[in-house]
């Protein structure tokens, strides 16, 4: 009991007097308002219309004439430390989430195991009489604990929210979504072919989320935690909404620019004095680091005069496609709006929305396809990309845009998401609305906020003070400054300090400057001793036109001398700039023993890879125990990931087949020379790896794939695996059917293996490990 008892206990019940206080449920204050956060994804400050952006999003213009527009609200230029910020009112560093929930090492900074004295506001709100709901993205488990046999207490159920509906990792497929209800997987309800899209489920789940309480306790607030897919990647979107946006894109994203900063201008975002960061602005492809290491090509524009109209023609493309999901997506937010309006609960309704970072630049300078390439050091060619540029959005296609996109998107500042120094990645947009209680409606706000900032702000709104201890946790100080007070009052102070670091990223913002250091993230520059600092006056320059290091080199020292304290205090140390492909390929805990064997049963929820067998670099086996009641019987006994990449031994037209997808752009196929018998069988498919592959063009690991029936052989070929992961935060390993998203050459195989029954998978990876992946990952990246 949490209070005292004060009734009167006597030997008969009837002779005692009851005491209820101590044995209920908090309950919110009469009148306590609802709470709710819109966390869009990937979203450049220049991107929606209610930003001066060229994606129209009526009901976040909605939600910003009810209440306030902040010009000047920042994140961490990463997803997940945002998202531990905007939840925790504590820094993401000392949340241990500088970098993406995937990428853990054991260092307080970035072990992304966000501590229990850093209590969630979904933990304090509960205990104050909120019912609290976690819908969409989460991102924030560490990838290893992200499987159903995992310790559980970092899930949303684990951190305060009673339910959960969404997916646990970094991004998800629209149309195959790896969906979690509470704390169990689940299927989708419908798919692409019966109009399934995942920002139409996640809108049905919040309105049924709440409705169902409200049936209930019709007085009780809700606290709402939802976050979109959009705009992560893939950019998923029906045909007909990206055809909205037919030909807006066709005059380059320079051109488009010019046009996003006048309406900046005119709605007030900006001064009327801002001018455009340069294309490249530090003269990249062919800039270097501090001991002549080359500029990430990932991180370059291509400018648009210097593309042939094939190129124009694909890059607009993905730029409709992109915008229609954005549209289709706010369509879908504003049905929980009307759902709110029309159950007389929107005007008590505080809602905060924000992006977790600035617009993608992980589509590199060409764009992708598939998404999974960056995160195998493969980018793409625009000629591969070309052949698939009216497949962009279906359920065949994992797609990205293009840096010059990013860029324009994130209109006017430089660069996009990953870069903890400069605008592009931290400047995003922020709405705050509660029309009850703020009265102000339609005003913009020029305050310095970030995201660290608005727990302790919806907490001063609600009048509550958080506990000194949760769960038996004492509680660490939140680290964020609450700026309620400029809600009502444009002339109300701002806060003076934010601290930021990031994959080998560090800046301080500190009285309206900005010291930050050149070193591109992900880049493997190391050598952090001898990066080069930048100085930005962001009172007068917000799109960082004019270094001021030379000129204020005492400022610059004190600011320098300020990062390093502040890193101290929030275990900002140690930088890690190590390249995509290296972190995913990086040893890290597994949630059970290591293991040379691993077996897998049919219809069991699907294993993530992060906790599944990994093949990378190594010879394997897979092995299917099957019993074959017809010579009809077609189906997946083992597949791994999905159309972003995967492999899956299954049985098509009477024979065994065997296919690599490999990077979701080459299908690599293996088909049994003979056709299948009834009766209990073994089907082996075994790849004895030879050593990496020669091509530079598919690089990966080179060896021959092997099909066995029983004890004969009855296939083999020549085949390329891949260099990294398949989707760590995607599709996992299933047998019996299909992954979410197919993974068989013609993406019409059948998700459930039927005429037959199998009894388990057992895959062996007891051959020696090639790849030695500390020393050798860094030779992946081709350049184009």
């Amino acid at each position: 009991m949490s209070q005292q008892f004060n009734g009167k206990i006597e030997l008969d019940v009837r002779d005692s007097t009851p005491d209820w206080e101590p044995f209920l449920a908090p309950q919110a204050r009469e009148g306590a308002p609802n709470v709710l956060f819109l966390a869009w994804d990937d979203i450049g400050y220049g991107t929606m219309d209610v930003f001066g952006g060229p994606v129209e999003t009526p009901n976040m213009r909605r939600i910003a004439e009810m209440g306030v527009r902040y010009s000047n609200f920042h994140t961490t230029a990463l997803c997940s430390p945002t998202r531990s910020s905007l939840l925790t009112g504590r820094n993401a560093t000392s949340n241990g989430m500088a970098t993406i929930a995937e990428f853990s090492s054991g260092f307080p900074g970035i072990s992304t195991r966000i501590p229990f004295e850093n209590g969630f506001i979904s933990e304090v709100l509960a205990e104050e009489g909120y019912n609290t709901y976690c819908v969409g993205k989460w991102h924030l488990t560490p990838g290893e604990e992200a499987t159903m046999a995992s310790y559980k207490g970092r899930w949303p159920l684990g951190r305060g929210f009673e339910r959960f509906y969404g997916f646990l990792g970094g991004e998800s497929n629209s149309w195959y979504p790896d969906l979690v209800h509470d704390n169990h997987q689940v299927d989708p309800p419908a798919t692409p072919e019966e109009g399934y899209h995942l920002s139409d489920d996640l809108s049905d789940k919040a309105i049924e989320f709440i409705r169902d309480a409200k049936v209930v306790d019709p007085d009780k607030p809700f606290f709402m935690y939802f976050a979109s897919q959009a705009g992560h990647a893939p950019h998923h979107v029906a045909q007909e909404w990206a055809d909205k946006y037919k030909g807006r894109f066709d005059q380059g994203y320079e051109a488009i620019r010019e046009e996003i900063l006048a309406r900046q201008k005119e709605l007030g975002l900006l001064p009327a004095d801002t001018e455009l960061s340069p294309i490249n602005p530090h003269g990249e492809p062919q800039a270097i680091g501090p001991e002549g290491q080359p500029w990430p090509l990932l991180d370059t524009v291509r400018p648009w005069d210097s593309l042939s109209a094939d190129e124009q023609r694909l890059f607009s493309r993905m730029a409709e496609v992109f915008a229609g999901y954005i549209s289709y997506t706010d369509d879908q937010i504003g049905r929980v709006l009307d759902y709110l309006e029309e159950s007389d609960q929107l005007d008590n309704t505080i809602i905060v929305v924000i992006s977790d970072n600035g617009a993608s630049g992980e589509g590199g300078p060409n764009g992708e396809f598939n998404e999974w390439r960056f995160f195998n050091g493969v980018p793409s060619t625009t000629d591969l990309t070309l052949q698939h540029i009216d497949e962009l959005g279906s359920p065949q296609s994992y797609n990205h845009y293009n840096t010059g996109w990013a860029w324009a998107f994130d209109t006017p500042f430089p660069y996009w998401k990953r870069w903890a120094g400069y605008e592009g990645g931290i400047s995003d947009m922020c709405l705050v609305s509660w029309p009850a209680g703020i009265k102000v409606q339609g005003e913009t706000r020029d305050q310095y906020v970030h995201a660290v900032d608005v727990v302790p702000t919806v907490y001063e709104l609600l009048g509550i003070t958080p506990p000194a201890v949760i769960k038996g946790y004492e509680q660490s100080e939140i680290e964020g400054e609450s700026f309620a007070a400029s809600l009502t009052d444009a002339t109300a102070p701002a806060k003076t300090t934010q601290f930021y670091a990031m994959l080998g990223q560090r800046s301080i913002y500190h009285e309206g400057w900005l010291a930050c250091t050149l070193h591109p993230p992900l880049s493997g520059w190391g050598k952090f001793e001898q990066d080069v600092w930048e100085l930005y006056n962001l009172q007068v320059d917000r799109s960082q036109s004019t270094d001021l290091a030379a000129q204020e080199p005492e400022r610059l020292e004190q600011l320098k001398a300020l990062w390093f304290e502040l890193a101290e205090r929030y275990n900002g140390l140690p930088l890690d700039d190590r390249s995509a492909l290296e972190q995913v390929l990086a040893e890290r805990p597994s949630a059970s023993k290591p293991r040379d064997r691993y077996v897998y049963y049919p219809d069991c929820a699907d294993v993530p890879e992060a906790g599944g067998v990994r093949i990378t670099g190594r010879s394997y086996t897979i092995a299917a125990g099957v019993a074959i009641d017809s010579a009809d019987a077609e189906g997946v006994l083992y597949a791994h990931g999905g159309v972003a990449g995967g492999h899956t031994l299954y049985i098509k037209d009477g024979r065994l087949k065997y296919t690599f997808n490999w990077v979701g752009t080459h299908l690599q196929e293996v088909v049994a020379d003979r056709d299948i018998t009834p009766g209990p069988h073994v089907y082996t498919a075994e790849f004895t790896v030879q050593g990496k592959h020669e091509d530079p063009a598919m690089p990966g690991f080179a060896g021959t794939l092997t099909l066995y029936m029983d004890d004969e052989e009855v296939g083999s070929g020549e085949i390329v695996t891949q260099p990294g992961a398949f989707c760590l935060v995607g599709d996992g390993i299933c047998v019996g059917r299909d992954s979410a998203s197919p993974v068989t050459p013609d993406y019409a195989a059948p998700f459930r293996f039927t005429g037959g029954t199998i009894d388990k998978v057992v895959v062996d990876v007891t051959g020696e490990r090639y790849i030695d992946h500390e020393a050798e990952v860094r030779g992946w990246f081709i350049k184009d």
